[in-house]
């Protein structure tokens, strides 16, 4: 049974499979009507079942289109509809009561935790929609996106610019089994995780952390940013938009960078804090096909956490 929770569980050429098979599958696509159901129905009579503890835009419609191209159906819970997460019942019972129910579960949670201790339990395939350490299914999206317009990304300089967070562990995560150079700028007490900075050492990778902005984002291939506050931040928010201000995508940083180079955000964006408009909506931002692989990436996750 395959479990598709961190990057850095899965092989590269298992990696490598769902971002191709994604490429595939919507190249096949290029013809259909945005409803239709793939030729090959290969999740028909399957059912996916979607817990989100935290709210969400795009991986829920993502998830949801993603399955019913497939031929599957889907199924969404919110904790306050049943009994995940309360004293109810225990998240063992919870993931046994799903294991009959359902061919495939999307977890969407706030404590990586919980998520861990979830799959223990469940009897089938289990995603990562996203939790307070990783998002590992907006990261493959990424990669599909540059991909696609920019060829292999081995080898190619990818910038980060602004908080270390959970985004952040799955790219450095990627930036090992895809084999690109990462560079991470973010002030000092905002960096990444210190546990996957190890991870990276012991595996080779090639990460940059400095606290200058231009620095990462010269030559840089693509340029990334997220939110400075996420949700569920239990912190001085006004402190923490101080330390980053410098941080800004803006014309200077894409200067600086490539004269080819891209630029992404996860979404949603605080526009005017963490990225100007004139980015945001230029000629070298690509957020839109971004978000819009999300459905060509998950369903190439699917279909690899079944077969």
């Amino acid at each position: 049974m395959k479990k598709f929770i961190n990057i850095a569980d899965i092989k590269k050429k298992d990696l490598r499979f769902i971002i191709d098979n994604a490429k595939l599958r919507k190249e096949k696509r290029s013809k259909l009507n945005k409803n239709a159901i793939d030729s090959d129905t290969p999740l028909d009579g399957k059912i996916l079942i979607m817990i989100f503890e935290k709210p969400s835009t795009r991986t829920r419609i993502s998830f949801d289109i993603a399955v019913k191209q497939l031929g599957g159906k889907s199924l969404i819970l919110n904790p306050d509809e049943i009994h995940y997460g309360t004293g109810d019942e225990s998240l063992y019972d919870t993931a046994k009561v799903l294991s009959q129910y359902a061919d495939i579960v999307m977890l969407r949670t706030h404590e990586h935790n919980n998520i861990l201790e979830f799959s223990k339990h469940l009897e089938v395939p289990l995603i990562n929609g996203l939790t307070n350490l990783n998002h590992p299914c907006q990261i493959m999206s990424d990669i599909m996106t540059f991909e696609e317009l920019r060829g292999p990304i081995k080898n190619k300089k990818i910038a980060w610019l602004g908080d270390g967070n959970n985004i952040v562990y799955s790219l450095i995560e990627a930036s090992v089994k895809f084999d690109f150079e990462l560079r991470i700028a973010c002030p000092k007490g905002y960096e990444p995780n210190k546990n996957i900075l190890q991870w990276v050492k012991k595996n080779k990778g090639s990460v940059l952390l400095t606290q200058d902005p231009m620095k990462a984002a010269s030559s840089a291939d693509c340029v990334m940013t997220d939110k400075w506050i996420s949700m569920g931040d239990k912190i001085n928010k006004n402190k923490k938009k101080k330390a980053l201000k410098n941080y800004q995508v803006n014309k200077k940083i894409m200067k600086v960078a490539k004269k080819d180079s891209i630029f992404m955000h996860c979404l949603p964006a605080s526009r005017g804090e963490e990225v100007t408009n004139d980015v945001m909506d230029g000629n070298q931002s690509v957020v839109w096909l971004e978000s819009l692989n999300r459905i060509h990436a998950q369903k190439s996750i699917i279909e690899w956490c079944l077969k």
